[in-house]
């Protein structure tokens, strides 16, 4: 049985007084500057703005029910979890929807899902349990590191077979990271990045389809290209300059109102919003980012137990990816990979991933004070 200190609260109302409700106000903050902008993207409600709104609400429900839930569930359903969401991947594999070339959502009766989202929140799950039960002494030991790579590698395989180079580069990232966190020395981090650039080359070589190696090549030369490989970014830019110190006013950005920017509503959106409230509205909108980061690394640093802090960093993570991806793609300093950027971009598995992700991180404040034993999860 896990071990908790008397601190930690037990009962509902000690755990409703416990939560960080700064965080929760920041996070529901991005959520309504998505809904704002994605009114403005057909001056409507429908289709865009008003299913935002309602995932927005759901999503906030549950991520409260999921912050109440005590440490030792998670660590007891997080194999599980992993286990689950690697079957949805293969069932990509087999009985995936192709949209727009890709092959990454799953009909399962009315809803539609992308698997690599959940897999992004399970992996870290999975690892955080994993380096909570290891020996500290036994973290960079060759059999200490074989299951974290495994258990990255797996769907970073199939994700990548998607193909999605956006969300594989994103897991892989997010795993090294927790990976570092967890006590990895530098002699092995030192030549495993030696040796991650002739396995960049390969991947490149032939893991990439031939339009993201186009894509990549094209990002620094996007005028190579100008009606193809290069047309999304050349209008991203073209967006952000014009918006210049504090825009053109809301539902006022021509290039996006007429249509010319492309994906606005989910990849691009940034780019929109930059147009409309201009380079001080992009600035206010990162500084909130900024503020959500910075209070989880806080929660990070205050919990007492390896499972929590390495999953509240690997949330942490995965959320700072998300934003500097998408940011850096629109100005034209990373290809076009498809990351959305987090509750402002519209897309339901992202956001309810994400939503989950944070729901685990106000439970890790709720529950900074535990101290489960190693193999103290609900299930082992």
């Amino acid at each position: 049985m896990a071990v908790f200190r008397e601190s930690v609260p037990r009962d509902l109302p000690g755990k409703l007084l416990e939560i960080n409700w700064a965080l929760v106000l920041l996070l529901v903050l991005l959520g309504l500057v998505g809904v704002g902008m994605l009114y403005s993207v057909g001056g409507d409600w429908d289709p865009w703005a008003i299913r935002h709104a309602l995932r927005l609400s759901l999503g906030f429900a549950g991520m409260m029910v999921v912050a109440l839930f005590p440490p030792r569930f998670w660590m007891g359903v997080a194999y599980l979890a992993y286990m689950g969401s690697l079957l949805l991947l293969v069932g990509v594999e087999v009985m995936g929807e192709t949209v727009n070339n890709s092959q990454r959502w799953l009909d399962i009766g009315p809803i539609r899902i992308q698997p690599s989202e959940v897999m992004k929140l399970a992996l870290v799950l999975a690892l955080a349990r994993y380096y909570h039960d290891l020996p500290t002494n036994k973290v960079s030991s060759l059999g200490g590191l074989l299951m974290p790579a495994a258990l990255i590698a797996a769907p970073a395989a199939l994700i990548l077979n998607q193909p999605d180079l956006g969300t594989t580069i994103l897991l892989c990232a997010t795993g090294g990271v927790i990976v570092f966190l967890a006590g990895l020395r530098w002699w092995i981090i030192a030549p495993a990045g030696i040796l991650a650039m002739p396995a960049a080359w390969i991947v490149y070589q032939f893991g990439l389809k031939d339009y993201q190696r186009e894509r990549i090549i094209t990002m620094f030369n996007p005028q190579s290209d100008p009606l193809g490989s290069g047309y999304h970014t050349i209008q991203s830019q073209i967006a952000l300059g014009s918006g210049g110190m504090t825009g053109k006013g809301y539902m006022e950005g021509s290039q996006s109102q007429l249509d010319f920017l492309p994906e606005k509503q989910t990849d691009f959106i940034f780019t929109m919003l930059g147009e409309e409230f201009g380079f001080v509205g992009g600035i206010a909108v990162l500084a909130i980012y900024a503020l959500i980061l910075a209070n989880s690394v806080a929660i990070a640093t205050s919990c007492k137990s390896t499972f929590l802090r390495l999953t509240t960093m690997g949330v942490a993570t995965t959320f700072a990816l998300y934003v500097l991806i998408n940011v850096g793609m629109v100005m034209g300093m990373l290809p076009v990979v498809g990351v959305p950027l987090p509750l402002i971009s519209y897309g339901g598995t992202v956001m309810l991933a994400v939503q989950a992700g944070f729901g685990l991180i106000i439970g890790a404040h709720i529950h900074r004070n535990a101290q489960p034993p190693r193999g103290a999860g609900l299930l082992g």
